[in-house]
């Protein structure tokens, strides 16, 4: 009798572990459904930074590196086609910061973010990259010359910029963009559907079709 009381247990707690799974899929299907619906988080963490409408169709996922001189130059034709399809893309940054020493950048990001100046600290960033980022003599440290100009309170960047809650976003972006077969950066993903062959006019068309596809009658 003992036995068969535990066994009825284990399928209890079984069937409310699937119930739950189910449940959280659900959500998940619910929020993204028009995205990779088995892995949306492996695209959209909750710690993610956003850019556009909670009600857009389209989700534009980059994984970027703030030392990267093509994600620099791809940040404004990525905001203008945004801009001519107002409220039907969602831009959702992720971190791969494949350069040598890119975690620090990244790391003053996210301590701007805690001051609401995330994207002015991210445009700063990419508009100095030729000084402080260089592959042959890279010097991190220029960059605080420049962050001013983002409105942000240096002294509380450099505290909050060693948090560890930071260096395990970082991880869980690497190990996501890992799983995602991510190998340079910036790494595209529209509605979850890879950006197969490189380059802005493939990447419009990409973004295009799914909007096509979500705004049918638009």
């Amino acid at each position: 009798m003992k036995y068969i009381m535990v066994g009825f247990a284990c399928l209890v707690l079984f069937f409310v572990f699937v119930f739950a799974s189910s449940q959280y899929k659900a959500k998940q299907v619910e929020k993204y459904g028009f995205m990779a619906k088995e892995n949306a988080a492996t695209f959209v963490r909750d710690h993610s930074t956003t850019l556009g409408s909670d009600d857009a169709k389209v989700y534009l996922v980059e994984f970027m590196d703030p030392a990267c001189e093509t994600c620099a130059a791809f940040s404004p034709f990525v905001k203008q086609i945004m801009d001519a399809n107002p409220g039907k893309i969602k831009l959702v940054l992720r971190y791969a910061p494949f350069h040598d020493g890119a975690d620090y950048f990244v790391k003053i990001l996210e301590a701007a973010k805690r001051q609401g100046k995330y994207w002015e600290t991210l445009d700063v960033m990419y508009k100095s990259q030729p000084y402080w980022a260089s592959h042959h003599n890279p010097q991190p440290q220029k960059i605080w010359q420049f962050l001013p100009r983002a409105g942000v309170d240096l002294e509380q960047i450099r505290k909050d910029m060693n948090d560890p809650a930071i260096q395990k976003i970082i991880e869980q972006d690497l190990a996501d963009a890992k799983t995602l077969n991510v190998r340079k950066t910036p790494g595209f993903f529209a509605n979850g559907k890879p950006l197969q062959q490189f380059g802005s006019q493939q990447l419009y068309q990409l973004v295009l079709s799914e909007i096509r596809a979500n705004y049918p009658n638009k």
